[in-house]
Formats: structure tokens, sequence, C-alpha cells
């Protein structure tokens, strides 16, 4: 059966007035009260005229008007004015004053002025000056000028600005739609979320952004721009929870926080209320204020723990010497430590007994851990650094290199001060070799060895304990002629740049001093001499490889150094 339109219904259902009129033994008669039959309400594709105080045709106009509480329906909804003008060629009509459409007790839509095209079936509401056209969806509310809703797929849009408010947010556009079947709303060109809650500081701009009014969820299709009291996000696309502030972004998104860190990765996920984020692919982590950044393809952080963990070519870049720090380890994470001390009571001051909470952080690089720098490079199996006390402790067979020098051990200690080496400690026996030519190295070695540093040069060293040392004084012309094989208890040596400006061994030392034409090579090298060459870094790029020597190194009788393992919220990591 072909679908009769809203103004052959609105016909039908007048005819039994204009018959009254036609017959009327008074011709000039203008208007007459209609008689509304009754009829099937039940299908939403009838449209029907329900009341209306007067209706009047003039045989010179095109329409015929309804004045005095005139009321339409169609299906559930419900259409109310004080007046209306209908079109009988277009099947049209114009109502004005008082203008609402409702639909059960869930949508209402208020507006001084309607025009209703009813082959499309599509209604446009005006305000008049200083008024709003109001649609009102259970506690959502938009208002603008000029709002047109088709009610063939029940959809609603301005062009001429607008704001929708929910209880959670405040949305304003120059461009929207809303379906108030989906509660879904898009918004276009100079779009601004704000939250409501006084307690709550965001704010969300951009250009293409949807919004679901039920899930309080919004979509960022644009570059956008994202305001928090935790900082701010730049992203083109992107998802944002705004009732638990849980966050999804991709395609390169950023995060600035308020303390100058920047991280940037291909997607980002963060939960700001449960205090959580990682991020996937080519993460970077900037720490502007400790000229430091953390690389990776997944890096996970626990607000509330204060830890983080990053894997997937790990890698720390520290660049405040003016020179490029590069460090790499397949697991890098942090986390933060409570130290607790005993305060014995004091019984003339009568102080109770206490324990004191200390709180340091803990930043943790393992296995396999190799760095480059131009003026140093290094690498052992697991690196732990203590923010307390500023300590960097290289762990199982450590090996670093300066130049021409090599210094290795069991372990290796270095006092940090605004990231120059200060002090650098192996307390557990410790080799140092320096390269002079051919197969001629100074070489010292001692149950410990510490070295002081000033402005990057070594301009001390003490070793306690079993002191062996092969040495080949320069003479006056850089040459060397002779060698020197040394054993004592205690050694000092004190240097200028490259040159050893002077020695003691003490409390007795005895050894040779041999010219090197009639040395043998067994005066050369002492017993536990290492040269290590084949695993020192060379580049930038080279920290991601592992020579098969250094992984036999680092697996020397199977020891394993003291890791503190973060185990992240999520499982993605395991795939890396």
């Amino acid at each position: 059966m072909k679908r009769r339109s809203f103004f052959a219904i609105l016909l039908l259902a007048a005819l039994p007035m204009l018959v009254a009129w036609a017959i009327s033994p008074n011709p000039n008669r203008p208007s007459t009260r209609p008689l509304i039959p009754l009829a099937n309400r039940s299908t939403d594709q009838r449209v029907f005229l329900d009341r209306a105080d007067i209706l009047t045709k003039n045989p010179n106009d095109s329409f015929m008007m309804l004045i005095g509480n005139v009321v339409f329906t169609k299906g559930g909804m419900i259409m109310k004015c004080d007046s209306c003008h209908y079109y009988s060629e277009t099947e049209s009509m114009n109502a004005f004053g008082n203008v609402s459409m409702e639909q059960g007790d869930t949508l209402f839509v208020y507006a001084d002025e309607l025009d209703y095209d009813g082959i499309a079936e599509i209604a446009t509401l005006y305000a008049n000056p200083g008024r709003k056209v109001e649609l009102i969806n259970r506690d959502v509310k938009l208002e603008t000028d000029i709002f047109v809703y088709d009610m063939a797929i029940e959809l609603g849009y301005y062009e001429v600005g607008g704001k929708l408010t929910d209880p959670n947010n405040t949305l304003t556009s120059l461009k929207g739609e809303y379906a108030p079947n989906t509660k879904e709303a898009n918004f276009y060109i100079d779009v601004h979320l704000n939250s409501r809650d006084s307690k709550d500081t965001l704010d969300i701009y951009t250009d293409t952004l949807l919004y679901n009014t039920n899930t309080k969820i919004a979509r960022l299709y644009s570059p956008s721009k994202v305001i928090n009291d935790r900082g701010t996000i730049f992203t083109s696309l992107g998802i944002y929870d705004t009732d638990s502030s849980a966050t999804t972004l991709f395609d390169r998104s950023t995060i600035v926080t308020k303390q100058g860190q920047t991280l940037t990765a291909d997607t980002i996920f963060y939960d700001r209320l449960a205090g959580f984020g990682e991020a996937f692919g080519n993460m970077i982590l900037t720490d502007s204020a400790h000229n430091a950044e953390i690389r990776g393809q997944f890096g996970f952080y626990d607000e509330i723990n204060d830890s983080s963990f990053v894997t997937g070519n790990a890698q720390l870049r520290e660049y405040s010497q003016g020179d490029t720090l590069y460090l790499h380890g397949k697991y890098i994470q942090s986390f933060r430590r409570i130290d607790s001390t005993l305060i014995d009571a004091d019984t003339i001051l009568g102080t109770p007994e206490t324990i004191r909470l200390d709180t340091t952080h803990v930043a943790v690089v393992y296995p396999r851990v190799r760095f480059f720098r131009s003026d140093m490079q290094g690498i052992c199996d697991s690196m732990r650094f203590e923010q307390k006390d500023t300590m960097l402790h290289m762990l199982i067979n450590p090996v670093v290199w300066s130049e021409n020098r090599q210094i290795f051990g069991n372990i290796i200690d270095l006092k940090l001060n605004d990231s120059t080496i200060e002090r650098a400690i192996l307390p557990d026996w410790g080799f140092s070799a320096e390269h002079i030519e051919g197969p001629h190295y100074n070489q010292i070695s001692g149950k410990k060895m510490t070295a002081y540093f000033k402005n990057g040069e070594m301009r001390q060293l003490d070793i306690d304990g079993n002191v062996e040392i092969i040495m080949y004084p320069e003479e006056n012309d850089s040459t060397i002629n002779k060698i020197v094989n040394a054993e004592s208890s205690f050694l000092q040596a004190l240097f200028k740049g490259r040159t050893t400006e002077k020695i003691k061994m003490w409390p007795e030392s005895k050894g040779t001093v041999t010219p090197l034409f009639i040395s043998k090579k067994s005066q050369y090298l002492l017993p536990k001499f290492k040269w290590f060459d084949g695993v020192r870094p060379d580049s930038p790029e080279s920290i991601f490889t592992v020579p098969q020597e250094m992984e036999d190194m680092m697996s020397e009788n199977g020891r394993k150094p003291p890791y503190i393992k973060i185990k992240p919220k999520s499982r993605l990591h395991q795939m890396f």
C-alpha cells in the first residue's frame, strides 16, 4: 500500500469540516471549529491533526490556517503550536508560537517557529532573537538558534553554533549533530568540551569530536588538544572517557606533563583515576628537567607506586654533558623504595623509640647492558642507580673504557655528581689497563680500587691490598725504553691528563726495572690481564648488538644479578 503523506492524511481528517463549511447557509462564514474523526494512530507512517480551535481557508491563499491549541501526532511524536499554515501543493507547513515536539517522556524540542517538509519529513526549528531552540533528551540539553530535525532517521543538526550539556560536560561547536535514539553527538569546527565538575579541569579543543551522552566517551578525529590537571595531550586520533578519565591515543600522539616530561608513541593508553599508563610502538619519553629520554617499543608507568618499565629495544639517552650517552638493556625500570631506620629512645630527653621512613628512587637496567658516549663506553649485565646516594652500581663483569684505558672487575660503583663521574670504586678486586703500543700495556691490579675524577679526567687512583703493577715510564722525548714490574700492599697514583705524575707504594714494595730491549714477553702481562676490545661498543647503534664474547662473559659461572622485576598490569608487554 502506498504510504499516505502527512498532508493527505490532514486533508482527510479535515474533510467533514470543509463539507460543513460548503453547505452552510451563510457563505461569508470565515472559519469553523474542526471536528476530528477517530482513526487508528498506531502506525508511525501516518500524521494526524488531533486538535485545533479554528480552521480557516481563504480562497485566495494556497494554504489553510489552524489557530489555537494546535496538536499533531505522528506515531509517538506530538507537535504543538499556537498556529500553523498548511500548504496542500507542497505538503508542507509552518508552525508559529510556542512550538514544541514531544516523544514520550524523554524527548522534548522547544522553538518559536517550525518549517516542516512533509515529503522529506524534515523539520527546521527557529528561535526568536535572544532565545534558543532547545532539545531536551532526559538529562541532555542542546541549544542553538536554528535546529534541523530529520524525523525519518531521527537525527537533528545545527550549522550556526550550538551547545550541548549533560551532567558531566558542556560541548560547543559551530556545527553539530545529535541522534536522541543512540545518544550519539557529532561536533565540527571550533569544538570545545569542558568538564562541569568543579574538581576537574578537563578541556578538549578540536575540530571533529564524536561524543556519546550515555557512555560519556569522546572520540577525536582531527588535531586536538586535551588539557587536564596533569598536563596536556596532543593527538589527531584518540578516545577519551570523560567519566573515568581513561584515554586511548593513536597516530603518534604526545602527552606533556606539567613537570616537563613528554611522552610520544604510536599508541598510548592512560587511566588517570587508576594511575597507570602504557605506550606501544616507538615510544619516546623525554625528561627535559634531567636532560634525558627513554625509548622502547613498550612502556608502562604506575603512578600510584611511582614505578615504570620499558622494553623492546629499550634505550636511555642522557645529554646533560653536551655529548649524548646511549645506554641499552633488555629492560629499563624504576621504582620507589621505602627504607626504615630504627631510632633509639633517648632516656634523657624522654624521646620514645621510633622508626623513620626514607623514600628513594631506584632505576635498574638489565640484562646485557651496553652504553656508548664518545669519551666513554661500557658493558655489564645489570646496572642499578640509587637516587638517595647518587650511586651507579655496575654488576656482573663490568668493563668501562675511556680512550685507550680499560677498567674491569667484579663490581664497579660510580659516584655521580650532576651526571658526571666523581668517584669510581671497585670494591671487590679491580684491574686497570692502558694500551701503549703493540703488546705493551700499563697495568694496575688490586683488591680494592678507588679512582677520583675532576672535569671528566682521572686525577688520583688508590689501591688497598694485593697491588700489582706493570708500567712503561715515558722518557723526556715521550719514548719508552724500560718496563717496571712491582708488587706492594698499597698504592696511590696521581695523574695529570695522560701523564702519571707520581706513584707511591707502601709499606714496602718489590719489583724490577728492565730495559725493554732485553725484557721477556712473560713480563708484559699480569696474570689476570684481559683486553675486551672485541665487546666494546663503538657507536650508538652498536649498543643493541651483543657479541657472543659478551654473552659468554655474562653467563660465566651462571651468576645472576639481583634484579627487581616490576610486573606491568597489561599483558601486551609480553609480545616484546
